[in-house]
């Protein structure tokens, strides 16, 4: 009843404050923001879909460092870390639906894209945002335009291209935490056909925690520095054809993320002869003895070429290739003591190839977008010699390989310039391989081929010229999954039989596809010359969706997907109001209600909070006599409870409180906008918080988030 009041109320304060804000005097009130969320450029009020929309500039002044900032401030979007204990991966929930683990076998349920190229894993990726144009954020199923791994949504990481003119931009950024951020950007116009760009970054950020029982580790608990690369060059022999190559790179090393283990009474813990005085005192230290487990890295490459070609005025192609390759080293003491019980190290690396051609067309009312898809992927995990309880050290090793193609289309046609209906489909066909190797002893091979049509119906009309109505009805679609950690072929097979090779209920080919239908509608667009907003309600039905559950029973780590189906029904608001001449208020509101039904008695979906919303105030004003400019932004953000596995059983203790964050931008910027300087703090009242919970009957981990508060300056120089 209170979140239903509170939605209500911020409706209310919302319209009423149109009404009795003064009228804008001058100029533009409202930016255009353009958007290529359907493979298209569009007006982002003319996208019959929830999407959100950052320029690089926007995303300086909120704060957003790293993608997990961008948690903090889209409706119904949770971004986590914790994968291989890794302090610098991201793991984005949108909707209730996202990724719980991170082996090989099982696949994100949201897809991450830059400049139109799929990025497989979300562990060892390069996620920095330095030279970065727009990112924006769909909402809900892209069955048919982005394929199978998008049944939550899709991120869009669109970089900047070499530009007309040369240009260079440099940003130094340093605070407390000993937190260095500093990026440069250079793009240099050769001749009238060709165009080069590059760009480097450097980040680095002091830890939160000591190793408490460790001399010789290189970082501190959620220490990290990365630096990354890219570089672009630009081909346009003439106004039909252009050709993009680009190469971009990572490396980077890290501490543990922050986490806190409470030991459970019994089990193997307590058989170990270790109790929770054994775990470091304070949360953010960690009492392993594992120096290998201490220090992670992670790495990644790749190349892109992005072919265009107008066949004529009507028809465009475009072709994109590329080839990819992310490593890391991480691991876990599960345990989180000098006693050796539950140790993970871990390494993991992936490779991926990709092309997609597509045909565009525009004649007159009739637009379309088609195209062919083919995407592969060949990765490992190993854990070298792993610990697990009384048994002595092992190895465990798991990999696949997949080949994914599809062919998708959509049509739409525009009647008397206002109403505009549109259909699309697109046909997946995947085939999946996959091997466990446990000791030298138990092995266990299967292979997985599904198929699947995705489709959407969409309708949208324009009530003004600057306010628009839309509906959809659309399909998503996922290939299923093989258990990232099947430990429960101990019980299947005779372990005392070298190359013993099975395909059973444990590690198994029979896996049934992830299928969602979402409807959708919503009303986008400029209200009363000074609200610019958008309110969506949707309501989505997900069918044989797994939810990952570890144990520790038995021999090992054993992680099995135990199926559910699951509706999802809720109301998303973004809004820019104009108060008054340079006094903007930006706000936005997510909440979800999730029936879960399948799985076991007490099902939730897990990672998802009911209720997320955000409030910026932001004034600017000009300086008398010099004509530069202050702008002044407040960011509070709010994610509230959820629980951090697939389970409401209050005994099992896995719900994670919500948090509600402050930050803020004070800035200057030269009356010809050729450099600009501010003051910034992220999360300035310390919230100390957790992001995720994992209780395996044995112990229970508290995942804690590595974002203290933080207070710098950041100065930035165009060239």
């Amino acid at each position: 009843m209170l979140k239903a009041k509170f939605i209500a109320g911020i409706s209310v304060i919302l319209i009423a404050a149109t009404q009795f804000a003064p009228a804008q005097e001058s100029g533009m009130v409202f930016e255009e923001i353009v958007v290529t969320a359907q493979k298209r450029e569009q007006n982002i009020d003319d996208v019959p879909a929830a999407i959100s929309a950052f320029s690089a500039d926007t995303m300086t002044r909120q704060g957003i460092s790293n993608i997990r900032d961008l948690g903090k401030f889209v409706p119904n979007l949770s971004i986590t870390n914790f994968s291989a204990g890794s302090a610098i991966s991201s793991n984005p929930f949108i909707r209730g639906i996202g990724i719980q683990d991170h082996l090989i076998t099982t696949d994100p349920g949201v897809g991450v894209y830059i400049d139109g190229v799929y990025l497989g894993r979300q562990v060892g990726q390069n996620w920095s945002l330095a030279n970065i144009e727009r990112l924006e954020v769909l909402r809900g199923p892209q069955g048919t335009l982005y394929g199978r791994n998008s049944i939550g949504g899709a991120i869009n990481i669109i970089t900047r291209r070499p530009g007309e003119e040369n240009e260079a931009r440099i940003s130094l950024a340093g605070g407390t935490r000993g937190h260095v951020n500093t990026d440069a950007y250079g793009s240099y116009r050769v001749s009238d056909q060709l165009a080069l760009a590059a760009s480097v970054a450097y980040k680095r950020r002091n830890g939160l925690g000591r190793f408490v029982n460790l001399t010789s580790n290189k970082h501190d608990v959620g220490e990290f520095d990365d630096i990354s690369g890219r570089l672009s060059l630009l081909l346009t022999p003439n106004d039909d054809f252009s050709a993009l190559f680009a190469f971009d790179g990572n490396d980077g090393s890290s501490g543990l993320n922050p986490y806190t283990t409470i030991l459970l009474p019994g089990g193997n813990t307590g058989n170990a002869g270790i109790d929770n005085s054994d775990v470091a005192v304070n949360r953010f230290d960690n009492a392993t003895g594992e120096e290998e487990l201490a220090d992670n890295r992670n790495s990644s490459y790749g190349f892109s070429a992005t072919l265009d070609y107008a066949l004529n005025e009507n028809i465009r192609t475009r072709f994109i290739a590329s080839r990819r390759k992310s490593t890391y080293q991480a691991g876990l003491d599960d345990d989180a003591t000098v006693v050796k019980v539950h140790d993970y190290g871990e390494q993991g690396e992936a490779e991926q190839s990709s092309f997609e051609l597509q045909v565009n067309g525009d004649y007159g009312p009739v637009d379309f977008v088609t195209g062919l898809y083919y995407f592969e992927e060949e990765g490992k995990n190993l854990q070298p010699r792993y610990t697990f309880a009384q048994f002595p050290p092992n190895r465990f090793r798991l990999a696949q390989q997949v080949d994914s193609y599809a062919a998708y289309a959509n049509v739409g046609y525009t009647f008397a310039e206002r109403l505009r209906l549109a259909a699309g489909a697109r046909f997946n066909y995947d085939k999946k391989d996959g091997r466990v190797e446990i000791g030298d002893s138990i092995a266990a091979t299967a292979d997985d081929t599904s198929s699947e049509w995705s489709w959407a119906l969409t309708a949208t009309y324009d009530l003004t010229d600057t306010i628009t109505l839309y509906g959809n009805i659309q399909s998503g679609y996922q290939s299923g999954q093989f258990p990232p950690r099947p430990f429960c072929l101990f019980g299947e097979q005779d372990a005392t039989q070298p190359g013993n090779v099975a395909a059973s209920n444990c590690f198994n080919g029979s896996l049934e596809n992830i299928t969602a239908l979402n409807i959708e509608g919503g009303i986008k667009g400029i209200f009363f010359e000074r609200l610019q907003g958008s309110l969506t309600l949707f309501h989505t039905q997900y069918s044989d969706l797994p939810y990952q559950v570890s144990t520790t029973e038995g021999a090992g780590f054993n992680t099995v997907n135990l199926i559910a189906e699951q509706d999802s029904t809720g109301v998303e608001l973004e809004g820019k109001l104009l108060i008054t001449d340079g006094l903007y208020l930006n706000a936005s509101m997510g909440y979800i209600d999730q029936q879960v039904k399948g799985a076991v008695p007490g099902a939730a979906a897990p990672l998802t909070p009911e209720l997320t919303y955000s409030i910026s105030p932001e004034y600017s004003f000009p300086l008398p006599g010099d004509g530069g400019t202050v702008s002044v932004r407040l960011d509070y953000s709010y994610r509230d409870a959820f629980f951090g596995e697939p389970s409401s059983d209050p005994g099992r203790n896995t719900l994670v409180n919500g948090r509600g964050l402050l930050n803020f931008n004070i800035g200057y910027a030269s009356a010809d906008e050729t450099w600009r300087i501010a003051a910034y703090g992220r999360n300035v009242l310390d919230k100390r918080y957790e992001s995720a919970r994992l209780n395996t009957g044995d112990y229970l981990i508290a995942v804690l988030a590595n974002d203290a508060s933080e207070f710098g300056l950041r100065f930035t120089r165009d060239f």
